[in-house]
């Protein structure tokens, strides 16, 4: 990805994306998911070995490592692991050439059983994961954003994970296209729509998109509804 035009930081924009999107709830208390994870390791191999087979399988266990050697680690350090476990690990492909649908989101089993996702499916992974570490789900949104690519001023619709430290803070920003962990202030290139997580959603950003963002949340709706099934609980 080509460095982004200049952009200056105090745009209304940017204003709202440091301010937590501006901290508007739009809906609280949707039922879109548990407060914890808590996986049932069980099911989740009986889950993957039924759908993914003996790879599939090596990818799981290989997040199970991830989950017990970060159990006890400092916040930093969870954040970054698994910002680099997936981001490495995970090849982004488009949701038409993974699954034959235009969008669809994909839940962190699907994900590690094919080894492919794009930008919806590295987050919720993420999400799930850091839940999953102990890392409270209020501190930690999905943010649907406008990417701008290179210098031709060419936006398209992508999606990170952002770290709030408090419900207004300037997030931190775990992306897929960008390898480090980054201030939302420095990453001028996304310009913020709207943000979730399991407790609700928070509006903010370009008015001009097209994103609907209840359209998107029945979608992670149906994630979560085959994660539960799958042994995420």
């Amino acid at each position: 990805m080509s460095p982004p035009p200049f952009r200056t930081l105090d745009s209304p924009e940017r204003r709202r994306f440091l301010a937590g999107l501006g901290s508007l709830g739009l809906a609280v208390g949707l039922g879109l998911g548990p407060a914890s994870v808590g996986a049932n390791l069980s099911r989740l191999r009986q889950s993957m070995q039924a759908q993914y087979g003996q790879r599939g399988l090596v990818s799981l266990e290989a997040w199970f490592t991830l989950l017990e050697r970060l159990r006890a680690a400092d916040l930093e350090t969870r954040l970054r692991e698994v910002n680099d476990f997936f981001n490495r690990r995970i090849r982004w492909l488009d949701d038409i050439d993974i699954w034959g649908q235009e969008d669809y989101w994909a839940t962190p089993l699907e994900t590690l059983g094919r080894g492919q996702g794009d930008c919806e499916d590295y987050s919720i992974a993420k999400y799930i994961t850091l839940k999953e570490l102990g890392v409270p789900g209020d501190k930690l949104r999905m943010i649907y954003v406008k990417a701008r690519i290179g210098r031709s001023g060419i936006t398209q619709a992508h999606m990170v994970l952002g770290y709030y430290e408090t419900p207004a803070a300037e997030p931190l920003v775990l992306d897929n296209l960008v390898p480090s962990i980054t201030p939302a202030a420095q990453r001028t290139d996304l310009d913020p729509v709207f943000s979730f997580n399991s407790s609700g959603l928070w509006a903010g950003g370009s008015t001009q998109s097209r994103a609907d963002p209840l359209a998107r949340l029945s979608r992670w709706r149906n994630a979560i509804n085959r994660m539960q099934q799958q042994g995420f609980i």
